[in-house]
């Protein structure tokens, strides 16, 4: 009996060689909303048609607010002029023949507005969803979904401004 999940593109393990530090941005619109990204739905990479956050990985020698930098001009034409770093994860990925990685989240805030300026060019969709949506309604990358979970606990909190980089 053949396992109908198994043949599901989630389950296709990327190369190693995409085992690599990745950069991503939390997007905080205006109204409370963030906005994110319908992933592809193809082999090769992490969580396929999930809902994530725009970034990715960096290049040989580029440093990661760079390489969000660039990310985010290459996935919606947009130039962020301020990212302020939020936190970092890191994934051991030793049991799958590659190095740790990490991927460093950045808070990006836009007016609302400015998504109609957007031009997407990687993934099938994007939109602003609240935190209730991405947390406990759509099919969300899991790392990115505690990245806003985190995002939310320290609105909350009111701790102060993220540092920026």
């Amino acid at each position: 009996m053949t396992d109908p999940a198994g043949a599901h593109n989630l389950f296709h393990v990327p190369p190693a060689a995409s085992y690599a530090d990745a950069a991503a941005a939390i997007i905080f619109l205006d109204d409370g909303r963030y906005l994110m990204q319908l992933r592809d739905d193809k082999p090769g990479i992490f969580f396929p048609d999930h809902w994530g956050l725009f970034g990715g990985a960096r290049e040989p020698g580029e440093a990661l607010p760079a390489a969000l930098r660039r990310e985010l001009r290459e996935e919606l034409n947009y130039d962020a002029e301020v990212a302020l770093f939020f936190t970092r994860m890191e994934f051991g990925f030793e049991i799958l023949g590659a190095k740790r990685a990490v991927r460093d989240y950045y808070e990006v805030r836009m007016p609302s507005a400015a998504i109609a300026r957007l031009e997407l060019r990687e993934g099938r969709a994007l939109q602003a969803l609240t935190a209730t949506e991405i947390l406990l309604e759509k099919r969300v990358v899991p790392y990115d979904s505690f990245a806003i979970w985190m995002h939310q606990a320290w609105i909350r909190q009111d701790t102060g401004p993220c540092r920026q980089s």
